[in-house]
């Protein structure tokens, strides 16, 4: 089998074969809208609203700076628009945060990979602090008034708090699905 490998002959891709790397494009993005659909289940957790936007915001952030290919624009517009929906929010605001997150992951992505987890946590944690004062500003123009700063100070402590403990198994995950042998 090697060495039609190496004379260029390709095998024919199996149904088994095409359906992994289905699963493998698209598991950022199921396990995102997963992490969303649990977080809005009625837990009981204080500010559960905020951990539901943090969480998300973590997977989008991650997964958009070390496996853009498998979570693509379209799907991080499709989660924001799903964040929105379950949790009565603006609808858009939150397609907008994820997506200008999701550029800025893209945009560093060259420089962040190469550096050490403490400079990409430095960096979401710029993210996570505009991303909550946007949707703030957005939510108190909307309502024309001045919300209190509370919720937005909890939802960027939530995912500042959460990136370390979300990348330690996305890590692990995003290993496992560039080469499955080490599932």
């Amino acid at each position: 089998m090697r060495a039609r490998r190496l004379a260029g002959i390709r095998q024919h891709a199996t149904a088994a074969r095409r359906l992994d790397v289905v699963a493998r494009m698209s598991f950022p993005t199921i396990t995102t809208a997963a992490l969303l659909l649990l977080l809005a289940a009625p837990l009981g957790l204080p500010g559960q609203a905020q951990w539901q936007q943090a969480g998300a915001l973590c997977c989008v952030f991650f997964w958009g700076l070390f496996r853009p290919a498998s979570m693509p624009p379209l799907a991080v517009f499709l989660l924001g628009v799903l964040a929105d929906l379950l949790d009565y929010a603006p609808l858009g605001l939150t397609v907008l945060t994820f997506l200008l997150a999701y550029g800025l992951a893209l945009r560093w992505r060259r420089g962040l990979t190469r550096l050490g987890f403490l400079l990409v946590w430095f960096a979401f944690i710029s993210v996570a602090v505009a991303s909550a004062a946007l949707e703030w500003a957005a939510t108190s123009l909307l309502s024309f008034h001045f919300l209190p700063v509370g919720d937005a100070l909890l939802e960027a402590g939530i995912a500042i708090g959460l990136y370390p403990l979300l990348a330690i198994g996305l890590t692990r995950a995003h290993q496992t699905i560039a080469d499955p042998d080490l599932a």
